[in-house]
């Protein structure tokens, strides 16, 4: 069987699909011990809501928590209400509230780990400007209702306090107040304006250098509250200086999406775990990469794992923070789910090309359980856009 594919040209060239069935692992081979393996998952719509980009998102809760088990069932770990969830791009603090308590119940139900994203979108843009004490109350409100459900918290970064903080003071007198209260050590998330162009500034300065010094002021003024720091900047250099610089107890987890395989693999001063939103497509490969990370083989896992960048980079590319559709557009491929509808309308987010190209690189590594299946899907997307076949 051949496809025809639109690349980014204009032209549309021919592409054979690979009919073997690839050689993904089984689940249910229990936890990986070598590395903390957070997957950062995505919700599923519900295809039949009557509903707006604007509106309140509609969420499939059958859908959206059979993935979770997914991954629970590979021994992956489930980083949720994060922003591979749509937070802050389609998804609200009330359905992010939901999700984090339909999750939380289903992780006690199936003994999977979890640890839920707290932030202050409930701080809408329309309500603007906001006070220190508005910011505080709002992570305060989310932190209860994590903690509520009994997973670890994630401290997100706020659009809210980037754009009421005058400087690296108030980040200090935010987060010392927040991690003052949290029941259980929590992680520290630093988004960079790349995934959220709001987020620019963030810890109150421009220069990442100054920004550093403040987030480690942070976790040192309070170490035994820190779990760790989840780092998406997208630079591997600056993470590994950042992880050596961390106090004795405080993991780094990886948020890095276009060098995780080096970041996890790590050097003889140390490694990254890791929290991704790539690790949700990529969950079995993923699970199969640490397991043989976890025999001692650091070749083997980057002969697993390494052929999957190109994938990762092409979802995420500029700009970043749409990597979200691509990510939703190879569960569907992979028959996670049966349609490909985001809350939001946030399917629309890429051009047909990059789908074109996500489709190839993805059936490329053997993501797909059941190849076909995918390819039948890409034709009829395809078909919608009224690309012919043969």
């Amino acid at each position: 069987m051949m496809i025809r594919l639109p690349d980014a040209t204009g032209a549309v060239r021919e592409y054979r699909p690979r009919t073997d069935a690839p050689a993904l692992p089984a689940a249910g081979e229990g936890p990986l011990t070598s590395r903390i393996v957070f997957s950062a998952a995505h919700v599923v719509a519900d295809p039949y809501a009557d509903t707006t980009p604007d509106g309140p998102a509609a969420v499939d809760w059958d859908a959206t928590l059979a993935f979770r088990r997914h991954l629970w069932s590979h021994g992956l770990g489930v980083a949720e209400a994060m922003d591979t969830a749509q937070r802050g791009m389609g998804l609200d603090w009330a359905g992010a509230a939901e999700l984090i308590r339909r999750s939380g119940a289903e992780a006690k139900a199936h003994g999977g780990r979890i640890a839920c994203g707290v932030g202050t979108d409930q701080l809408t843009a329309d309500a603007a400007p906001f006070t220190l004490d508005q910011v505080r109350a709002a992570y305060e409100e989310q932190l209860a209702v994590v903690e509520e459900t009994g997973a670890q918290a994630i401290l997100m970064a706020s659009r809210a306090l980037a754009a009421c903080a005058t400087g690296p003071e108030d980040y200090l007198k935010i987060y010392g107040e927040l991690l003052r209260q949290a029941a259980e050590p929590v992680v520290l998330h630093w988004l960079g304006p790349m995934f959220d162009p709001a987020l620019t500034g963030y810890w109150g300065s421009t220069d990442l250098d100054a920004a550093t010094e403040t987030f480690l002021e942070i976790i040192a003024d309070h170490p035994d509250k820190v779990d760790g720091v989840k780092v998406s900047l997208l630079d591997a250099g600056r993470e590994v200086a950042l992880r050596r610089r961390l106090p004795k107890g405080v993991r780094c987890y990886t948020g890095d999406d276009f060098n995780y395989p080096e970041l996890i693999a790590g050097d003889e001063q140390g490694f990254s775990h890791a929290l991704l939103g790539i690790f949700d497509p990529l969950g079995p490969i993923a699970a199969q990469a640490v397991r043989t990370l976890d025999t001692g083989d650091t070749a083997g896992f980057r002969a697993r794992l390494d052929p999957t960048v190109e994938l990762s980079r092409h979802l995420f590319q500029t700009p970043t923070r749409y990597y979200k559709t691509g990510v939703v557009f190879l569960a569907w491929l992979a028959g996670h789910q049966e349609h490909f509808t985001m809350v939001g309308g946030l399917q629309s987010a890429r051009s047909l090309p990059h789908f074109a190209r996500a489709y190839e690189l993805a059936d490329g590594i053997g993501l797909f359980p059941d190849p076909a299946l995918a390819a039948e899907r890409m034709k009829s997307l395809l078909a919608v856009y009224g690309v012919e076949q043969p």
